[in-house]
């Protein structure tokens, strides 16, 4: 969840023009620029609108390489987005596309990393053929060359482009996507907002969207798949917004940032260059270290050091600052492959509206029978039910001060024992994180964690 921040300015002759960097020793941000040239011309839609978007955290300032042969070409895209850090990567991203459920559901993944550092993990779009022939398209991701080949070889049309989420890192991708597929719908989660100016959709290149609505059976794909929209009050700098979708026909639950579910393994996207990056001992692993002596040694390419990136790539996405970079080990294994709420979601927003969060859970659970569960980050898809979704939750009661007494004794026994395990974290590791709220609840940024239910 980062914010966004974006500027427009009237239709100008600069933009109609071409800007071309042709130098072919020229590197920029860290990739090649060789015989690239970049287009900066309106599109059809701004033309018509009469401005153009300069997007300092979301998406339209964006750009897709020149057709060419090589897989990099393929996988080129220009982004400089995001406030205050940009999303990399900058210049290039692998897709790589997987089958859910035979002929039905598929997930395209790509490598996304925080600004200028060596921490990444993954950011998934999700697809899902409709009986009508045509695609859904769950929160996109940056429409490559490569990218859309794999979708256009499904051999299908995109009818509708969902954003489900208000968080710049899903909305960054939306215009761009929708406008290599201009007959589909577009889909936004309701009440949008971004940081540190609140700005409307159009200004990210966003045009002529429809509103997703809690339980709203109107939506052209209803019959198939239903929706449950989760808004609260204000977290502090704005609200938290997700909507969660259930696949009838394969019993998929769909979700953004609500779980995760972290892979003992890197997922695929993720270049071995990144994971290495973050093996080395810098300065992050020094003052992260436990008062141990960090060795300064080079890394050699190996799995032992790709899988020692991984793991601190994990913690430091998951708490900021974890206890002890240096050593992830028994950290990550605490972590990883258990449905769990991610600790900055738990702490920075969910503890600021539990009652809310506990609804929208509770009518999930009680509405929607899904054996299988994929968010938009982390592994997926992944076997789960009810039970380990209410268990990842279990930390509301603890906010709420009280225990639904609507669940089966035998389910809310097993539900406290696995929440336990879901909703443990490592005390030395959260306390960067618990100070930075306490820090953000200070300022104002945030408000106070809730405790009890409000009458």
């Amino acid at each position: 969840m980062v914010a966004s921040m974006a500027v427009s300015c009237p239709r100008s002759n600069v933009f109609q023009s071409s800007i071309s960097l042709r130098d072919s020793n020229s590197s920029f941000l860290g990739g090649s620029l060789k015989g690239f040239c970049l287009q900066l011309k309106p599109t059809r839609s701004q033309r018509k609108y009469g401005n153009i978007s300069l997007v300092v955290a979301s998406a339209g300032a964006t750009t897709t390489a020149p057709a060419a042969a090589s897989g990099s070409a393929n996988r080129f895209y220009f982004n400089i987005t995001g406030f205050p850090f940009p999303l990399g990567p900058f210049l290039n991203r692998r897709t790589t596309r997987t089958e859910a459920v035979k002929g039905s559901i598929w997930l395209f993944e790509q490598e996304q990393a925080l600004g200028f550092s060596s921490v990444s993990t993954n950011i998934r779009m999700t697809v899902i053929k409709l009986k009508s022939g045509g695609l859904w398209v769950h929160a996109p991701i940056a429409p490559t060359k490569e990218c859309i080949k794999l979708v256009k070889e499904l051999g299908a049309p995109v009818e509708y482009i969902v954003l489900p989420t208000f968080a710049y890192e899903h909305k960054i991708f939306v215009a761009p996507f929708s406008r290599k597929f201009p007959k589909a719908q577009i889909w936004v989660a309701p009440r949008q907002w971004s940081w540190p100016l609140n700005l409307p959709l159009e200004f990210f290149g966003i045009f002529r969207a429809k509103i997703l609505k809690d339980g709203d059976m109107s939506t052209p794909w209803t019959d198939e798949i239903e929706q449950k929209v989760l808004s609260s009050p204000e977290v502090g700098i704005g609200p938290y917004v997700e909507v969660a979708f259930y696949h009838k026909r394969s019993r998929t639950l769909l979700v953004t940032d609500a779980v995760i579910y972290v892979p003992k393994q890197p997922p695929e996207c993720i270049n071995k260059e990144s994971l290495l990056a973050s093996a080395k001992n810098g300065l992050a692993v020094k003052i992260l270290s436990k008062g141990k002596k960090v060795p300064d040694e080079p890394v050699v390419d190996n799995e032992r050091n790709r899988q020692k990136g991984w793991e601190r790539m994990v913690l430091q996405i998951l708490f900021l600052g974890p206890s002890n970079l240096l050593e992830p080990n028994a950290s990550f294994a605490q972590m990883s492959q258990k449905l769990i709420v991610s600790p900055i979601v738990k702490t920075l927003v969910f503890s600021k509206v539990p009652d809310k969060v506990r609804d929208w859970i509770d009518g999930i659970a009680r509405d929607w029978k899904f054996k299988r569960i994929i968010p938009a980050h982390f592994a997926g898809p992944i076997k789960a039910g009810r039970a380990e979704l209410l268990a990842a939750f279990a930390f509301l009661d603890d906010f709420l001060g009280e225990r639904y007494v609507t669940r089966p004794s035998l389910s809310l026994l097993f539900t406290s024992l696995m929440g336990k395990a879901a909703s443990y974290f490592p005390p030395d590791d959260m306390k960067t994180l618990s100070s930075l709220d306490e820090f953000l609840v200070s300022v104002g940024v945030v408000k106070k964690t809730v405790s009890g239910r409000k009458r």
